[in-house]
Order: structure tokens, then C-alpha cells, then sequence
């Protein structure tokens, strides 16, 4: 299932890196372990829904100069949690804030990652002449338990 939405610029707080596009395996998932074993850190900052529950878990990407622009070669990652845009990182933090965007969202599982990004870059942009306009995010809702993720990828008519 595809949704279309818009989304206002946020920010998150979380573990950065960069690294090459084709060894992304090997230096993204520290960064989630990293984040993950100190998250107690961050916890205050995280921002919350009406009950109290976290909004959401980013893995933000960027391009190397950091204009959220698709990664070619290399690019950089974000693995942390939504905050207020006026929250402050902790040393060993890092902020960023994301511009608006709409995006085209979609669900999928590790598993199916790659496929799941091949048919929405191959197939569904097309077929609906929309053009991705910079970094796909990945969001992780904290409600779901099945370690499903979506792509949120940016998109505008062309």
C-alpha cells in the first residue's frame, strides 16, 4: 500500500555517519546499535504523541554536503528519534532538521527492503509522473512490533 503525504520539517537527534553507498551494511547498523544502547540519553527529548507515546524512530539520510539530496557514491545517516526542533543534543548527538516534503510512504520489512525500493523507484513513480526530489528517510513507528519500517520517499510532479 502506497500513502501520499505531507510532511513539515522536523528534526531528529540521533548517531551519525557517513560512508559508501555500497558498504552501507557495515557502518549503519553501529549506528543503530550505538543510538539504541545509550537512547536513555535522548529519552527526555524525544517527542511524543497525545499519550504520551514516542512520535517516531528515523533513520534520516542526507548526501555527503548534507542538502538531503539522494546519496550517489556515499552518503550520510541519522539513526535516532524525532524531537522539538528546539531540542538540544547531548555531546555525541547530533541534530538534524529536515525540510518539508511530500512523500510518497511505503511499508516494508528488511527483508524486502530492496524490492519494495525497486518497484517504487522503477514502477510507481513513473506510472504516476512523480520524480524523487531528494534522501528517502526511513521511519520506524515505535507501535509496530514486527520490525516492519517505511520508506518515505520525496517526491514532486513532473
Amino acid at each position: 500500500m502506497v500513502e501520499l503525504i505531507e510532511k513539515q520539517r522536523f528534526s531528529v537527534i540521533g548517531k551519525s555517519g557517513e560512508g559508501l553507498s555500497s558498504e552501507s551494511s557495515n557502518w549503519i547498523l553501529p549506528l543503530w546499535q550505538e543510538a539504541n544502547n545509550n537512547f536513555f540519553e535522548i529519552s527526555d527529548l524525544a517527542k511524543l504523541d497525545v499519550d504520551g507515546n514516542i512520535v517516531g524512530i528515523w533513520g534520516a539520510m542526507s548526501d555527503v554536503s548534507g542538502n538531503f539530496e539522494r546519496w550517489r557514491d556515499g552518503g550520510k545517516y541519522l539513526a535516532g528519534c524525532e524531537v522539538t526542533d528546539d531540542a538540544i543534543p547531548p555531546d555525541g548527538w547530533t541534530k538534524w532538521t529536515l525540510p518539508a516534503f511530500k512523500y510518497v510512504v511505503t511499508k516494508c520489512t528488511q527483508e524486502s527492503y530492496q524490492d519494495t525500493l525497486k518497484n517504487m523507484l522503477s514502477d510507481y513513480l513513473p506510472i504516476n509522473n512523480y520524480q524523487i526530489v531528494g534522501a528517502i528517510q526511513e521511519f520506524y513507528n515505535p507501535k509496530d512490533s514486527g520490525g516492519e519500517l517505511y520508506l518515505y520517499v520525496p517526491i514532486e510532479k513532473i
